[in-house]
């Protein structure tokens, strides 16, 4: 009886252990559109799993590479989840020839409710094509966000 009992405690902890959730970040203004999301385990220092994410640069043309983006997991580079703030940091590079250009999104929230966080995000955008003087200076684009986590 007791070896039953003890499986069953620990079957119950061992599924509570591997418990998962979620954060997803969006926003849709004049400058940009993008909507992002992953998985997030509880303990074992809460790895993310199956991010994903879209982005539009509204304010470049039409057919240029830089434009719409889509994000992986490598992509998220960092991230920071608990009670009172979300943080991530999304990089993809993007190659032409023989041209590096990459868009760096950081977004900075503080929770205002149970599970919402709202801030600021940040997106860096370089275009080597478009930086003359070589000075690798980036253009940045920033506004509100909303995100979630459960």
């Amino acid at each position: 009886m007791r070896a039953i009992i003890g499986v069953a405690t620990l079957l119950l902890s061992a599924s509570a252990a591997f418990a998962s959730g979620g954060i997803w970040c969006n926003v849709d203004d004049d400058a940009v559109a993008f909507d992002v999301g992953a998985g997030v385990t509880r303990g074992m220092g809460d790895p993310t799993f199956n991010f994903r994410g879209d982005l539009e640069i509204k304010t470049r043309p039409v057919g240029d590479d830089l434009r719409k983006t889509v994000f992986e997991d490598p992509n998220l580079t960092q991230y920071w989840l608990d009670g009172k703030e979300l943080r991530l940091n999304i990089y993809r590079e993007h190659q032409l020839a023989d041209a590096y250009n990459y868009v760096e999104l950081t977004i900075l929230t503080k929770t205002s409710d149970e599970g919402v966080y709202d801030g600021q995000y940040t997106l860096a955008v370089y275009d080597k094509s478009a930086d003359t003087d070589k000075d690798g200076k980036t253009v940045e684009l920033t506004g509100k966000v909303s995100c979630g986590a459960e």
